[in-house]
């Protein structure tokens, strides 16, 4: 069996395997990492696809390849004995494809070449030449002491801070204008890799689209009426609540049958409109980073399929057990900040997607109820949709719209009859 190089997103065209943690000739089990990748973006452990013995090496650590490219070859006929150790390994693969020598840093101060060097990414290598650092000056914090991008870039923001330079006779320049400096009484957090990677998709967002903010508020009370009316035997049945989330989504999804270019990727100079419906959830990770893994097809789910399917995919995030697919491909998404009461949020698009949803606080209101007896008031739950979409792709009249339809289907479509 190939093992080849997967795509970690959908616009990562290539990656380096940063290290190995088999060897030819060694058993591999399925699902138990075999590899690491690390591109400008992301790092990722990558699994076994297939229980064997691992044959063939075909591209060594710190080499660049495109996705889709051979990396490794699995002999998933051979078992391994009674004492669970393989048959003896053939000689060893020299890789297909040979690590490039390394480029000239704009600095003169070179990583180090020596064993540990040979461990570092074609990233980690670039980080390292930049701010004119050795790789014995970083501690790594990956597997087997490897020094990993968010080690570089943690060494280079405390070199920052302090003002000390990065080797001897280089100097390294303060913080930036306005930036703060650490005090004595400070403490320093060095941002973890999921918090690096959403800082910069965020940067660059803002960066890249004209954001535009609509809200609209919704009456909630025909949701939560089938919510009463199923929650307890739903909550039974499947170990979970019955939140709005599946609601909202089942909405979403019907309003952009009839709003295609909410549904959409900002091209070069053109609009790709999709014809599939992928929700990207928000996952927030006990504030440690945010993810958002992709519900593929969801507008070929019902309500009842979309609860548990969101579920589940809200679980696998949280207990890391994601795999690459599920984190790219997203046409739009839903991000949910309602569980904390808030008003009103204006979330970031979600690149390359042209708009995104935020579900606020839902709060018991007094609300208007017109009759033909005339008009009443009642205390029904109330909350607001905020959606922030690219000025690029379509206008606030067709935006609003949108909005309207979803808060129509919410406050009118028969919620209960769904469930039942």
């Amino acid at each position: 069996m190939d093992v080849i190089m997967p795509q970690l997103g959908e616009t990562v065209l290539e990656g380096a395997v940063s290290v190995w943690y088999k060897k030819p000739g060694d058993p591999v089990s399925v699902d138990e990492p075999l590899f690491e990748i690390e591109t400008d973006k992301v790092s990722m452990e990558i699994p076994a696809p297939a229980n064997g013995i691992l044959r063939e090496i075909l591209v060594a650590p710190g080499v660049s390849v495109m996705v889709g490219t051979r990396l490794a070859v699995v002999d998933t006929a051979a078992t391994v004995d009674a004492a669970g150790t393989a048959p003896s390994a053939p000689p060893p693969i020299v890789p297909a494809v040979m690590p490039p020598a390394a480029p000239l840093a704009p600095s003169s101060a070179m990583p180090a070449r020596g064993p540990a060097s040979a461990k570092l990414s074609p990233v980690v290598r670039r980080l390292l030449g930049e701010a004119g650092l050795s790789a014995g000056q970083v501690l790594g914090t990956g597997r087997d002491g490897r020094i990993t991008r968010e080690d570089v870039l943690a060494h280079r923001a405390r070199l920052a801070d302090t003002g000390t330079a990065a080797t001897a006779g280089t100097p390294v320049a303060g913080p930036a204008p306005g930036a703060p400096a650490a005090g004595p009484d400070d403490r320093i957090v060095p941002l973890n890799r999921i918090r690096r990677a959403t800082a910069a998709h965020m940067v660059r967002s803002v960066a890249t689209s004209p954001h535009t903010l609509q809200a609209i508020e919704v009456d909630f009370h025909n949701v939560d009426r089938a919510r009463k009316a199923h929650g307890e035997h739903w909550a039974a049945e499947h170990g979970h609540r019955l939140s709005y989330l599946p609601f909202i989504c089942a909405a979403v999804c019907e309003a952009i049958g009839e709003f295609p270019l909410i549904n959409a990727s900002f091209g070069a100079d053109a609009l790709i409109v999709h014809r599939r419906i992928h929700l990207g959830i928000a996952v927030d990770l006990a504030f440690d980073g945010l993810l958002a893994p992709v519900l593929r097809d969801a507008d070929r789910r019902n309500l009842r399929g979309l609860a548990l399917d969101i579920n589940a995919l809200v679980a696998r995030t949280r207990a890391h057990a994601l795999v690459p697919d599920e984190l790219q491909g997203g046409t739009y998404t839903v991000s949910n900040s309602g569980t904390f009461g808030t008003l009103l949020t204006a979330p970031i698009i979600n690149q390359p997607q042209v708009a995104i949803l935020s579900i606020d606080g839902v709060l018991k209101k007094p609300v208007v109820i017109e009759g033909v007896a005339g008009d009443a008031i009642a205390i029904h739950p109330v909350g607001v949709l905020a959606q922030s979409f690219d000025h690029r792709a379509f206008d606030g009249a067709y935006s609003a719209a949108f909005l309207r339809r979803i808060k129509q289907s919410l406050e009118q479509r028969d919620w209960q009859a769904e469930l039942g």
